[in-house]
């Protein structure tokens, strides 16, 4: 088992990261204050792997919830389906919230768990490569709107995150290379190394090879403490982590949540923004194609997918979390493995990166 400590003052946590977590009672029990506890997951991790998590939870009260599967369902009904079960019980101040799937059902849980009677604990039990390295760390929960993602939501630590990489068996090819997408972004954004220890080990990542999905994990999940520790609630460095999201996250929204995962759309956005960075002369013509090649190799899409107009993504782009003042804010490389944090993008360039992948209007 590998150990990533987040240090976050009173609120810090340890990551644990290995295979068959899910059955040792050690992991969670510790962090389980009182008798309750609440269990929200969905009906694709359910018949898997809630038998295996409430057997660790034996001798305490415990409930589940198990909600529908996909990024459609990460909204106000679903998170107000949370608190309806919840009251239903109904769970105590002391109850523990336990999120067991990917990162839809991480943010909303942590959501309802933040939300419920102002407040109570929350344990990250992440199922999935992308939630494992990304949305399971640092503390953001929340929930979709028609007008944009996660537009709505909190900054809530849980009290430990459990990363039982035996779920990884189980996870349809698609998803693996999702999570790849985030993997990936933690080299182009901040470690240079890290990035080149993918390029070489990138086919045995997907293979499931115990060591080197470990590694990537803890390395991956490594990056982002060190970004959150710094900066948790994202008023500067943690921007950082968002390289090609304001792109993906328009993409997403545009399609109403069904067409692409959220990886495949960040993918596609770090491609992007690798583009907008070469024509605003920062990144060279080998370094844009050495992000789309690595990408590519991970099963990502990386060409332009013509499923919105540029105008529309860039009405969509004007609606992102980071816009501030009226002005968009974009994560841009510097060069593989440095990445900063833009306000002063010309709409030139801008524009003629979005009718590169969009549609034309």
């Amino acid at each position: 088992m590998s150990t990533v400590s987040i240090d976050l003052g009173t609120q810090g946590y340890d990551i644990h990261i290995g295979p068959g977590l899910l059955r040792d009672p050690a992991e969670f029990r510790p962090w389980i204050g009182g008798r309750q506890v609440f269990v929200v997951t969905n009906e694709v991790v359910a018949p898997l792997y809630l038998g295996r998590l409430l057997e660790s939870l034996a001798g305490l009260q415990c409930e589940s919830l198990v909600l529908p599967d996909g990024e459609q369902i990460k909204n106000m009904e679903s998170f107000a389906r949370v608190l309806d079960a919840m009251l239903a019980v109904p769970c105590d101040r002391g109850v523990t919230v336990i999120a067991l799937g990917g990162g839809v059902i991480g943010d909303l849980a942590g959501f309802a768990a933040a939300s419920y009677q102002r407040g109570v604990p929350f344990i990250q039990a992440p199922t999935t490569l992308l939630s494992q390295v990304d949305s399971s760390v640092g503390g953001k929960t929340g929930i979709n709107h028609a007008r944009g993602k996660n537009m709505i939501g909190a900054f809530y630590q849980p009290r430990r995150v459990v990363i039982d990489t035996a779920t990884l068996s189980t996870l349809p090819p698609r998803e693996l290379s999702a999570g790849m997408a985030e993997v990936i972004k933690y080299g182009l954004i901040n470690d240079a190394g890290f990035l080149g220890w993918l390029e070489g080990n990138l086919e045995q990542v997907m293979r499931l090879d115990t060591e080197c999905v470990d590694y990537a994990i803890s390395r991956s999940c490594a990056n982002k403490a060190g970004i959150v520790e710094r900066d948790e609630r994202e008023s500067g460095v943690r921007a950082l982590l968002n390289l090609g999201h304001t792109f993906g996250h328009a993409i997403e929204t545009a399609t109403g949540y069904t067409t692409w995962l959220h990886g495949e759309a960040v993918a596609i956005g770090m491609v992007m923004a690798a583009h907008l960075s070469r024509l605003l002369g920062r990144l060279d013509d080998a370094a844009c194609e050495r992000v789309a090649w690595l990408l590519e190799r991970a099963g990502l899409p990386t060409k332009p997918f013509h499923g919105v107009t540029a105008t529309r993504m860039r009405e969509l782009m004007q609606g992102d979390k980071k816009v501030q003042g009226g002005r968009l804010r974009l994560v841009l490389l510097e060069s593989l493995g440095s990445a900063d944090i833009v306000d002063d993008v010309d709409e030139g360039p801008l524009m003629e990166t979005l009718r590169t992948f969009c549609l034309d209007g």
